[in-house]
């Protein structure tokens, strides 16, 4: 099903006209509510005026994290306070937290593109959807929930956690999509099998996952293990939360919802945009919020665009997995590492769980990458040549993938801690 056909499956002239209409006008309320931004479009010596077109949008200045942290809390915003209807803030836990607020059109708008997203992943009307992603600050429960009401289905607003709890009501209330970190999905997998719960006698047959990266192999083995079909979901907060971009059924890549939300792909060294189907920072501008509009807002995630028209029918662009983060990549030894990188080196491993910890830390002047990842039950045996076998196993496998050495470390199982919300993967100690 496809929620808004008119604009999902328009020409990409037709899409062009509508952003470059938005964008405008976008650009025209940012000059003259925001101070910074009005200092920035000076500082390159434009003015509203010089922008007629999405095809303008180079000209204009970045937006980066650090922008709205230093215009803490409302600084940012283009409409006074007696027109913002709702608060989201992120964690704050690298900095002084980032705000944004919504307008009751902002809120309207937001539910609408969350609507398309679950469209795309197939859910409909008569589906019983659980929502575990955490509420309150976070943007992802509250985003999930209102899409999901504006497209009719049935919610539950369990939020994140209390695991034992969500198998019940999956089973008691017949839940057939969950939607939650890819994570906390492997979690609840584990927990099943403690309860003796199988996830066949479960109505659960999509799963709606995001909010931190996630690999090809962890896709198969949620299916696998869920017997359902894994969708990602993408978003962020500064931009509107959930619902930015979505994959359809085809998992060929998540469609953004363009009109929007304008995507760029940027050199994150040069700074320079990269031509369609080029790996670089993906930059967003909002051009339909009135809250708190950001133009060109540098995301740091990695992923390419393919403009093609999808199977689905749907023209909207799509944007690849992200890869990773610009500002997370671990630079060891000269070499670019990823956390997803070893997240698939693990999980096209048998004997490993996909549950892991990264500690980087500096030994004089070299960097040392420690990599602590579980065993599954079966395989950790008390015999230690075994042990050691499986252990240089994971490190030539890493070494030969990366072309970095590890220092692996095996666990037993459930010895990394476990979330609700997003997995911490990398523990950096180095005083750089």
């Amino acid at each position: 099903m496809i929620w808004n056909e008119k604009i999902e499956c328009a020409s990409r002239e037709e899409l062009a006209a509508v952003q470059s209409e938005r964008l405008v006008n976008t650009v025209k309320r940012v000059y003259h509510n925001v101070p910074g931004y009005r200092a920035k479009m000076q500082e390159k010596g434009l003015v509203p005026g010089d922008i007629h077109s999405v095809d303008d949008l180079c000209k204009l200045p970045f937006t980066v994290k650090s922008d709205l942290r230093d215009n803490y809390p409302f600084g940012m915003f283009t409409v006074p306070m007696s027109e913002i209807v709702r608060l989201h803030a992120s964690s704050g836990t690298t900095g002084r937290s980032t705000v944004v607020g919504y307008t009751r059109n902002d809120l309207q708008m937001w539910s609408e593109v969350v609507t398309r997203a679950l469209c795309m992943a197939g859910v409909y009307k008569n589906d019983i959807v659980q929502v575990a992603y955490g509420y309150g600050l976070f943007t992802g429960g509250l985003g999930l929930h209102y899409g999901t009401e504006n497209l009719g289905a049935t919610v539950i607003p369990i939020s994140g956690g209390n695991t034992k709890k969500q198998i019940q009501l999956m089973q008691d209330f017949g839940t057939s999509v969950i939607a939650c970190t890819p994570s906390y999905a492997l979690f609840l997998t584990e927990v099943m099998q403690e309860m003796g719960v199988n996830p066949e006698s479960l109505n659960l047959r999509v799963g709606i996952f995001g909010a931190e990266p996630w690999s090809e192999s962890m896709r198969r083995e949620i299916e696998d293990k869920l017997m359902i079909k894994a969708i990602d979901i993408y978003g962020l907060s500064e931009v509107v939360g959930p619902g930015v971009s979505c994959e359809c059924e085809c998992q060929q890549g998540m469609h953004i919802n363009e009109d929007h939300f304008v995507p760029e792909i940027i050199d994150p060294e040069t700074l320079e945009p990269l031509p369609p189907g080029e790996l670089g920072e993906l930059v967003f501008s909002t051009i339909t919020k009135e809250g708190i509009p950001l133009l060109r807002y540098r995301t740091r995630d990695l992923t390419r665009l393919n403009y093609g028209k999808c199977e689905c029918g749907r023209t909207l662009v799509r944007m690849e997995k992200c890869t990773g983060r610009s500002d997370d990549m671990l630079i060891i030894r000269g070499v670019n590492v990823f956390p997803s990188q070893i997240e698939s080196v693990l999980l096209d491993m048998s004997e490993t769980e996909p549950h892991y910890l990264l500690i980087v830390e500096r030994d004089g002047p070299l960097d040392v990458l420690k990599l602590l990842v579980e065993v599954q039950e079966q395989f950790f045996s008390d015999e230690v040549r075994e042990l050691e076998a499986l252990r240089r196993k994971i490190t030539g496998n890493i070494q030969s993938t990366l072309g970095v050495s590890v220092d692996v470390k095996l666990v037993e199982p459930k010895t990394i801690e476990r979330t609700a919300g997003k997995a911490k993967r990398v523990i950096d100690n180095r005083k750089i």
